[in-house]
C-alpha cells in the first residue's frame, strides 16, 4: 500500500543572531508532529531552515566587520548547530541564500510582473527595520511599530508593489470556506476581522536602499524583499520553478502544515496565500500559529536581559527533559511560560518520579522475583480490565489529541498511563504477592501488564523524547512496536538504570 505524503514545515529563522528558546520551541513542536506522521505510516517531509537577506542583515554584517554572506554562514551554522542539539529529524535544512531559490525567486518575480500583479511605484511610510515591515499611520500604535514596541522611520523610495487587493474576495472566500485553514480559530478571527475585511493594502516587493538581497534581474537597482524571498521557500526548495516544476513538487505540495509563530501568521495566510494565487498553485491546507513561549517576566529580549538559549538548558538538563517542557508545558492557543524553578519540578516530578520510578520499579521486581524472565501467564483480576483497557486506549486518545494539534495533552495521554501504572503497582501488591508461591503466576502477570504499559508508553514517546524512548526499550529489551497490548512477548530484562535524575533544590 502506497504510504500518505505529510509536509511539514516550520518558519524558517532569521539569521539576525542565535535562536532564544521561543524560537526553538517551534523546531521542537514540528519535530515531534513528524515524529508522530512517521509513525503512523506517512512518507514525511520535514523542512526548516534559514531566512538571510535584508537590510537587518546588511547593517549588522556592517557592525560585525565582515560581508553579508559570511555573517548568515555563521549564523546558519549556529542555528542548524542548535536544531540538531535539540534532536530534531528535519528531511532538508533550506536556505535563502543559496542559488536555486534566488533563481526561482527572480523567475517568480518575472512572472507575477508580466501578468500585472506587480507594478512600480513610489513608497512613502513608516519603516520598521528590525520587523523589516512598513506600516501605515492607523496602523502604528502610538507612533511606534504594532509589532514590536520600537521607533520607526520615515522611509520614501521606489518600489515595485503586489496587488494584493486583487486577491482580497477569493482569500476571504478561500478562508471561510476551509475552516481548518487557519488554527486556532482566534487566530483566524484576528486575520479576517484586523486585516482583510478593512480591506487589503498592496505589498511593497522591492527595495532599492539596500542591496543585500535578490536583485530584480530586470531592474537592478531593486532587490526582492522579505516576504516575496522568503516564504516562497517552502515552494522552491522542493522544485517548483515557473513553468518547469520538478516531480518532487508535484508529489510533496501542497504543504500539509505551515507551523508558524503567531506573530508571523498575517505573512502566512495573507500574503503567502495571495503569491500563490497568483501562480495559480493551490494552497497550503493548514497553517497554524502556535503561541510563544514567553519568560515570567513577558517575552524574550536582549534589552531585558532574560534571553535563554536551549544550549545551555540542554547542557544542564539534558536534551529530553527540555523538550518534555517545551512541548508539555505550551498549551494549544496561550503562551506557555518558561520558569527554571518549573521546569526542575517537571523533572523531578513527572520524569524522576512517574515515568523513571515506574520503569526502575518495575525492571526490579522483574529481576528479583523471576530472574529478568517475564512471560504473561494470564492470570488475571477484577483490577486489570480497566489498567488494559488504558493500554489499549492510549492509541486512540494520542491520535485524537496530535491530529488536533494538542500536542501537550497528547504527552498528558502517555503520561495518565504511566500515573495509571503506578497505581496499578499499590493496587496488586506486587511484594505481598511474591510471599505465597501459590500466586507466582498471578505476580508474573502482573508484571508483565506493567511491562507491556511501559512498552506501549515508550512508543508513543518516540515522537516527544527519542532518547528516553529508546532508552526505556532497550531496558526491557524489546524490538516490539505494537501500538496495544500484546501477550506474546517474552521479556528478558537487563539491569535498570535510571532515565532521570532527580535535582535537588536548596532548601531555604
Amino acid at each position: 500500500m502506497e504510504k500518505k505524503k505529510y509536509y511539514i514545515s516550520t518558519a524558517i529563522a532569521y539569521t539576525s543572531g542565535k535562536p532564544h528558546i521561543g524560537n526553538t520551541y517551534e523546531i521542537v513542536l514540528a519535530d515531534a508532529i513528524a515524529r508522530f506522521k512517521r509513525m503512523m505510516g506517512y512518507d514525511v517531509y520535514f523542512q526548516t531552515g534559514t531566512d538571510e537577506h535584508g537590510e537587518k542583515i546588511e547593517l549588522k554584517a556592517k557592525e560585525a566587520g565582515v560581508n553579508p554572506q559570511e555573517f548568515v554562514d555563521e549564523k546558519a551554522a549556529e542555528i542548524k548547530r542548535i536544531w540538531d542539539i535539540m534532536n530534531t529529524s528535519y528531511d532538508r535544512f533550506v536556505r535563502t541564500t543559496d542559488k536555486k531559490h534566488e533563481e526561482v525567486v527572480q523567475h517568480i518575480f518575472k512572472y507575477m510582473y508580466d501578468k500585472g500583479d506587480i507594478y512600480k511605484g513610489e513608497y512613502k511610510g513608516s519603516y520598521c527595520t528590525p520587523c523589516e515591515s512598513f506600516w501605515t499611520d492607523s496602523q502604528l500604535v502610538d507612533g511606534k511599530c504594532p509589532d514590536c514596541g520600537r521607533d520607526v522611520e520615515e522611509k520614501c523610495e521606489e518600489a515595485y508593489f503586489f496587488k494584493l487587493s486583487k486577491y482580497q474576495d477569493k482569500l476571504e472566500e478561500y478562508i471561510e470556506s476551509h475552516p481548518d485553514f487557519i488554527q486556532p480559530v482566534s487566530r483566524k478571527n484576528e486575520m479576517i476581522n484586523n486585516f482583510i475585511k478593512p480591506g487589503l493594502q498592496d505589498l511593497c516587493v522591492s527595495r532599492t536602499s539596500f542591496k543585500w538581497g535578490i536583485p530584480v534581474d530586470f531592474d537592478e537597482k531593486h532587490v526582492v524583499y522579505v516576504w516575496l524571498d522568503a516564504l516562497t521557500n517552502y515552494i522552491t526548495n522542493i522544485g517548483y520553478d515557473v513553468g518547469n516544476s520538478s516531480e518532487e513538487f508535484a508529489y510533496r505540495w501542497p504543504c500539509d502544515l505551515h507551523l508558524i509563530g503567531k506573530d508571523i501568521i498575517r505573512f502566512h495566510t495573507i500574503y503567502w496565500p495571495c503569491f500563490l494565487m497568483s501562480l495559480d498553485v493551490p494552497l497550503p491546507k493548514q497553517v497554524f500559529g502556535h503561541p510563544w513561549l514567553i519568560m515570567s517576566d513577558g517575552k524574550m529580549s536582549k534589552s531585558r536581559g532574560n534571553v535563554i538559549y536551549a544550549d545551555d538548558l540542554v547542557e544542564e538538563f539534558g536534551v529530553d527533559a527540555v523538550r518534555y517542557y517545551f512541548l508539555h508545558e505550551i498549551p494549544f492557543a496561550s503562551d506557555g511560560v518558561f520558569t527554571r524553578d518549573l521546569l526542575i519540578e517537571r523533572i523531578n516530578g513527572d520524569l524522576a518520579n512517574v515515568l523513571g520510578n515506574l520503569v526502575q520499579r518495575t525492571i526490579s521486581m522483574g529481576n528479583k522475583y523471576f530472574e529478568g524472565h517475564i512471560q504473561d501467564k494470564n492470570v488475571t483480576d477484577e483490577v486489570d480490565k480497566e489498567f488494559l483497557q488504558n493500554i489499549n486506549d492510549l492509541e486512540k486518545k494520542v491520535t485524537e489529541k496530535m491530529d488536533s494539534l494538542q500536542i501537550s495533552d497528547a504527552i498528558s495521554e502517555i503520561f495518565n498511563l504511566l500515573r495509571a501504572s503506578n497505581k496499578y503497582i499499590d493496587d496488586t501488591t506486587p511484594w505481598i504477592l511474591a510471599k505465597d508461591e501459590s500466586l507466582k503466576d498471578r505476580l508474573e502477570t502482573v508484571l508483565y501488564h506493567l511491562l507491556e504499559a511501559i512498552r506501549v508508553s515508550a512508543v508513543f514517546l518516540e515522537a516527544f523524547l527519542p532518547d528516553t524512548s529508546e532508552s526505556m526499550l532497550k531496558q526491557i529489551n524489546t524490538s516490539c512496536k505494537d501500538f496495544v497490548y500484546s501477550s506474546s512477548n517474552h521479556y528478558e530484562l537487563g539491569k535498570p538504570t535510571p532515565l532521570f535524575m532527580r535535582i535537588e533544590v536548596p532548601k531555604e
